[in-house]
């Protein structure tokens, strides 16, 4: 996990937690993930996640794999060429009102206003995002089926 950067002129992705899990589990999608994670980590792009991405990726894996593989999980995403955009209050006032105003789950009403505010291409594959397509920017990964 890196500090984000002062704002330049390189294209910025922000990775919703269904990129990561396609990432993680080698699913449809995880070439445009990892080509991503490769031109960030030469220093191409800027690849970003929410704070709330981290847990929801924490949580699933718990619930799913138990706590030690969600530590080695997290551990693993901390490694990665990946700015973490912890809350400010421009997001939590733009994430309040997104979820206002859009039948979307708090955590995406998070993630949509961390693409909003660092102005990124949300990376997902998360049928609930269509909502609020012509809002942000977005990169389809294949839904799952």
């Amino acid at each position: 996990m890196k500090t984000a950067p002062g704002r330049d002129h390189r294209r910025k992705y922000i990775l919703d937690t269904s990129a990561i899990f396609a990432f993680r589990e080698d699913e449809e999608g995880c070439d445009k993930v990892e080509s991503l994670l490769r031109e960030a980590q030469a220093g191409e792009v800027e690849v970003y996640a929410s704070f709330m991405t981290y847990m929801e990726a924490y949580y699933r894996v718990i619930q799913i794999e138990g706590e030690e593989a969600a530590k080695s999980m997290y551990a693993e995403l901390k490694s990665l060429p990946i700015y973490r955009v912890d809350v400010n209050e421009a997001i939590l006032l733009q994430a309040g009102e997104i979820k206002a105003k859009h039948r979307l789950s708090v955590a995406g009403a998070w993630i949509i206003a961390t693409a909003l505010n660092i102005e990124g291409t949300l990376v997902h594959r998360d049928p609930e995002f269509g909502q609020v397509e012509g809002k942000v920017s977005v990169l389809k990964l294949p839904y799952l089926t």
